[in-house]
């Protein structure tokens, strides 16, 4: 996608906190924590809801949720009935690849303002059994659909784990470097939580509970006081015959979270007195072998500059997904990035990884990160399980 002649922009940005695993979001479906953000978005913009063309949510383990999660955050969030809503599935692109679609539909005449983002509440990911036919003879197992559906790969049936393992190996990432990585990342995150740098871009969620409500406004899964000491220590998870590398410090968490951004062209923006967070440049997505789903980031990065016109020195910030630190790593490596123009304010080690709405998490925080810092080009990335990668180019 090129976005160059069409000048669609992002006029509003924000995310939930991320949660850690049956942590603070847990008792939460994924659409109330999408509508949180929607009804956020609306308030800031001064939107009215009957003003929307359309509604898109990317979501990963919806089986359980109930018809249309995107129509139900949509709906809560005080969308009137006929605005449509509906889901797009990409796995980890998921919610970068809705503000694709997004602003493909504004491009195209369609459409004239949009949400788009994307939500998931892992903690709530059913474990699930096929017993349409019956169980004649023997056990019947439950599955978990997080592993299922969401972190093995189904051309080489392993766990996302041993293909971050493939590309450390591939790309030479040593265990040293990734907790490195790691450390590095969580430390950010904390400079970042107390800074008070994501105060801009995280809706508190108010969970309701039997002692009364609780209102959750901080990410739950950073580490504060992180060092490379006690990372060292952890045990490999996927490869344990003295090789392996990837361990649950150097990869990112199970978590809870949505995120979500408001579409609309320039000339939209401007007669409504908002000013743009970004305009959306161009956007890619790739393919790669799915052993190393991990460095597509590396190609669609490159696709996606190049539809731009930049170079990557010219970008200012990158948001790359940090599935795992070896992945980080590699893709660093790989593409001559500098260190202090990558996830700034810490990656998924440190922040957390919710399926669906990683994608959009990262565009929000890179938004603000720009807007932080008064940088002016950004890139937002992602790798997805089955051997793909997403990128997105925004400007201010």
């Amino acid at each position: 996608m090129d976005c160059r002649k069409e000048d669609v922009v992002i006029v509003a940005a924000a995310r939930t906190p991320v949660g850690s695993f049956n942590g603070a979001l847990s008792t939460l479906h994924a659409h109330e924590l999408a509508s949180v953000v929607i009804k956020e978005l609306l308030q800031r913009t001064k939107i009215d809801p009957k003003e929307l063309s359309e509604v898109i949510l990317g979501q990963v383990l919806a089986a359980g949720a109930g018809q249309n999660p995107a129509r139900q955050a949509s709906v809560g969030a005080g969308i009137p009935y006929e605005i449509p809503a509906w889901s797009c599935q990409m796995i980890c692109g998921s919610g970068l690849k809705a503000v694709c679609l997004g602003a493909q539909s504004i491009m195209t005449g369609d459409s004239s303002i949009v949400v788009a983002g994307g939500m998931e509440n892992m903690s709530k990911a059913p474990h699930v059994i096929h017993l349409r036919g019956g169980v004649k003879m023997g056990e019947a197992s439950l599955q978990d659909s997080i592993i299922v559906d969401g972190l093995t790969d189904v051309f080489y049936c392993y766990h996302m784990g041993i293909t971050a393992e493939n590309v450390a190996k591939r790309w030479k990432v040593s265990r040293e470097e990734q907790d490195q990585q790691a450390v590095m990342s969580q430390n950010k995150a904390e400079n970042a939580q107390k800074g008070g740098y994501f105060n801009k871009e995280i809706v508190p969620v108010v969970v309701p509970s039997r002692k009364g409500p609780t209102e959750v406004k901080a990410d739950e899964h950073p580490r504060h006081g992180c060092n490379i000491e006690t990372v060292a220590k952890l045990k490999p998870c996927f490869i344990t015959d003295g090789t392996g590398t990837v361990t649950a410090a150097n990869a990112s968490g199970i978590n809870d979270g949505a995120a979500a951004v408001i579409l609309m062209k320039k000339s939209e923006a401007v007669k409504r007195n908002l000013t743009p967070l970004a305009w959306i440049v161009s956007s890619a997505q790739v393919g790669v072998d799915p052993s190393v789903m991990g460095i597509a980031p590396i190609t669609a990065i490159r696709k996606a500059v190049e539809k731009a016109g930049w170079t990557l020195d010219q970008v200012d910030l990158y948001e790359i997904n940090e599935a795992f630190a070896a992945v980080g790593v590699a893709i660093t490596k790989e593409l001559k990035l500098k260190p202090e123009k990558v996830n700034i304010e810490g990656g998924a080690v440190a922040l957390g990884h919710p399926l669906g709405a990683s994608g959009c998490r990262i565009l929000v925080t890179l938004l603000h990160s720009l807007e932080r810092t008064g940088g002016k080009r950004g890139v937002a990335a992602l790798c997805i399980g089955g051997g793909m990668g997403i990128a997105m180019c925004v400007e201010r």
